[in-house]
């Protein structure tokens, strides 16, 4: 097995376990906090690596690209992750991710030379998208104020996928240099240096507190989820199909609902699964080539 799929594997297990650590970490740690300190964290240990290592972080002509990264995969991408799971079950947040190769899909047919939706991609579109409605309309129908904010939840989640969509296109289409590494370690410390500032001016770090619960899990989205599963996807889209990559988003929900079932108790009933089931479906389908 090459490097390169070492990584994906890396990235399809690590992935699947950081919304445990997520639920987790939020129990004393504010939203923009857990986003702020793994990224900052992680970027901050990776250069340091880096730097043992003898290698060069890129020049400042580089950094207006990394800043953009930043926002789209760490800060939109991640950030709302974090804030829409204070409302969505981990297990469910993990299955609402797996639009993710949907929206990978939207955004390659609309660039220039783009391919138009088949019969068949419309048809998975209907599918996945009457999953959502599935999980969300109850919430939707009932109103009040837990309703509203599991809806916006997952709205935050579908942005998130946006962002992340297009920033993994963008990382694509760019040059990072022979070594993907230095780039992604400074990519980290801004999206880092963003979110922390965003917490310092909503004055989170007043209602920052730490058990030995929320420590572990903030050390476990730190090194493992970002040092290593983050990396290890740039390095994955560097080098694989696209296409193959982004099946992580399939396996990862498998992992966060059996994770979330088994250690936090949260309810799989059969609406549920149902839900699931079409979403994961429709995405599939999609795209598929």
């Amino acid at each position: 097995m090459s490097l390169a799929h070492l990584a994906f594997v890396a990235v399809c297990i690590i992935w699947g376990t950081t919304y445990l650590a997520i639920h987790v970490a939020l129990e004393t740690v504010p939203v923009l906090l857990v986003a702020g300190l793994r990224w900052m964290s992680a970027g901050v240990l990776l250069c340091g690596l880096l730097l043992a290592m003898g290698k060069r972080l890129p020049p400042p002509r580089m950094w207006g690209p990394l800043i953009l990264l930043g926002v789209l995969m760490n800060t939109v991408g991640n950030g709302f992750v974090v804030f829409a799971q204070q409302y969505v079950a981990s297990g469910l947040t993990a299955v609402m991710i797996a639009t993710t190769p949907f929206w990978s899909a939207l955004l390659e047919r609309m660039l220039p030379n783009g391919e138009r939706f088949s019969t068949r991609a419309l048809i998975g579109l209907a599918i996945g998208f009457s999953g959502i409605v599935i999980l969300v309309w109850p919430e939707m129908s009932q109103g009040g104020a837990g309703g509203r904010a599991f809806v916006g939840g997952v709205i935050a989640i579908q942005l998130a996928c946006i962002g992340w969509v297009i920033g993994t296109s963008y990382a694509r289409r760019h040059e990072l240099g022979n070594d993907p590494f230095p780039s992604t370690a400074l990519q980290m410390v801004f999206s880092g240096v963003m979110l922390l500032s965003a917490a310092t001016v909503h004055g989170d770090w007043a209602e920052l507190s730490f058990t030995p619960r929320t420590l572990a899990a903030m050390a476990y989205l730190s090194v493992a989820g970002s040092l290593v599963a983050y990396s290890a996807y740039i390095y994955a889209i560097q080098h694989l199909r696209l296409s193959l990559v982004s099946l992580y988003a399939y396996i990862n929900p498998i992992i966060a609902v059996a994770l979330g079932t088994v250690l936090l108790r949260e309810p799989l009933s059969p609406r549920i699964l149902l839900a699931a089931l079409l979403v994961l479906a429709g995405t599939w389908i999609v795209g598929r080539k």
